[in-house]
């Protein structure tokens, strides 16, 4: 799976979580940069990756995930 279709996938989760129609995710975005994302949302949202992409986190990549380019890259290393 290429980089820019995940991005692609995962535009449409993140917008619909925190009700953001023109959300545009970046690498570097974190919570601290969306309204919204508390750990509520958090939780929310990772569900809805694990269900649009077909996998499951596991705890320690939960925990790795700084920003938004590490969750792609899990994504990534699970396609």
């Amino acid at each position: 799976m290429e980089r820019a279709t995940v991005i692609e996938q995962l535009t449409p989760v993140f917008r619909k979580i925190f009700n953001a129609p023109e959300l545009e995710i970046t690498d570097e975005m974190t919570a601290n940069d969306v309204e919204g994302w508390d750990s509520l949302s958090h939780m929310l949202l990772i569900a809805d990756v694990e269900t649009a992409f077909s996998i499951k986190f596991k705890l320690k990549e939960l925990n790795k995930m700084r920003n938004v380019g590490d969750m792609i890259e899990i994504i990534l290393s699970k396609a």
